[in-house]
């Protein structure tokens, strides 16, 4: 069988390797993939926005299931779109996909279905945020609307911090919206819960800790992801009872209502607070880095979990897991998340060696003239599966000073919290 992966990052290379240990696979295409997919796929270069393209490669290659990585695409309705013309295709439909396009979409089915999420208030101008304000104490959050690339959230310590925020957001500076949500911040430790979802069932795919935050401590801005691990042990079993009885089905319930039903990754942003989880967001796809180290753990045959989704029979798959934990590093461009490099050559990487237990994805890399050169912001998964946190995070730190790329930086202290916690 030939499969099609959407995507270029980390993400997507954690899932074509997966894949690609699939005895049912024949081909791989990534569209455009990476340097990294590159080893297991056929690379296509294609711009992921234009359906039409994809369409026709698809064809052309004779490819048989679409997996779509990002969340871009899905929410401009990449899965309507190649279902129609019969596709197959992993990923949920435009409208279920309001889960991470709209902050205010999924504020709406909190309010409806009584789902436990921070006190908000949706604010198209100022008018509307200075009332809320009156009835507020901070710190408080703004959220864009839209898409925002993982840089539509400020934490606002003020009224003239919030009011900033809100005014930049309503002047357009995303494209993806012109409104806000507003909500008060919450104060607790933050998970990444994961579920794979048809029409008709759910199974448990994972939960992860991501670090956000750009400096050492969890300061400084930010970011896509600067690192995660999984499991995590703030996620008990209480607290997982809860999140799917509290969070989870009432929010895929309010979906069926619509006869627009959920089939994909679900990834459930949670807040815990005295032992209460809160939805802080969905997304709708796998996290990243989080898909980096939950990957890794799976036992069971990821096509065939892909496939029974895609049949709407998951209720007749087990899904395993290896009793073992996963860490990330991310090795990113000095600068990021603000300016830096692109271009900058990377020649150390092909001197690694790399036991079974080891691998380094391409988050944000391409070749110019057969040379591999950085791409992005976040530019390396560096990653690990072992029995012990610290000794993980120790063997992460070593391969990045092997790579010994000197226009990089990394946390050296992703897992501070649970590996100081013993």
């Amino acid at each position: 069988m030939n499969i099609g992966i959407i995507g270029s990052g980390g993400r997507e290379h954690a899932i074509c390797k997966k894949i690609s240990e699939s005895k049912q696979i024949n081909k791989i295409f990534c569209f455009p993939g990476n340097p990294g997919t590159s080893k297991f796929s056929t690379n296509l270069n294609v711009d992921i926005s234009d359906f039409k393209k994809i369409l026709s490669l698809i064809k052309l290659h004779n490819i048989k299931i679409v997996i779509v990585g990002p969340e871009e695409p899905l929410v401009n309705g990449i899965a309507d779109f190649l279902r129609k013309k019969k596709i197959k295709v992993f990923g949920p439909n435009k409208y279920a996909s309001k889960l991470e396009g709209s902050k205010a979409f999924v504020k709406k089915i909190c309010f409806q279905k009584k789902i436990p999420t921070a006190k908000f208030k949706i604010c198209k101008k100022t008018s509307e945020v200075n009332k809320f304000l009156k009835k507020s104490n901070f710190p408080l959050v703004v959220k864009a609307d839209g898409l925002a690339a993982g840089k539509g959230v400020t934490i606002c310590r003020n009224k003239a911090q919030v009011l900033r925020a809100a005014s930049e957001v309503f002047k357009g500076k995303f494209k993806s919206s012109k409104k806000i949500v507003l909500e008060e911040f919450l104060e607790g430790e933050e998970a990444s819960y994961f579920l794979v979802v048809d029409k008709h069932s759910f199974k448990f795919f994972g939960n992860a800790q991501d670090h956000k935050r750009v400096h050492e401590n969890d300061k400084g801005p930010n970011t896509g992801g600067m690192g995660a691990y999984s499991p995590s042990p703030l996620i008990t079993k209480s607290i997982e009872n809860k999140i799917i009885s509290r969070i989870v089905k009432p929010t895929l319930q309010a979906l069926k209502e619509k006869k627009k039903f959920y089939t994909g990754f679900l990834y459930v942003g949670i807040m815990i607070v005295d032992e209460e989880p809160f939805l802080i967001e969905y997304n709708i796809r796998m996290g990243d880095p989080e898909c980096q180290v939950i990957l890794p753990r799976l036992n069971t045959d990821l096509l065939k979990i892909i496939t029974s989704v895609i049949e709407n029979k998951l209720n007749k798959i087990n899904i395993k897991w290896k009793k073992k934990k996963c860490m990330t590093i991310v090795l990113c461009s000095k600068g990021y998340p603000n300016k830096y490099k692109k271009n900058l050559k990377l020649d150390r990487l092909d001197k690694i060696s790399l036991t079974n237990n080891d691998y380094i994805y391409h988050a944000g890399t391409k070749f110019v003239n057969g040379k591999l050169v950085s791409n992005g912001g976040r530019v390396l998964n560096i990653v690990s599966i072992g029995n012990n946190y610290l000794k993980i995070r120790n063997k992460i730190v070593s391969l990045i000073k092997k790579i010994n790329w000197r226009n990089g930086f990394y946390r050296k202290d992703i897992g501070w919290k649970v590996i100081n916690k013993k």
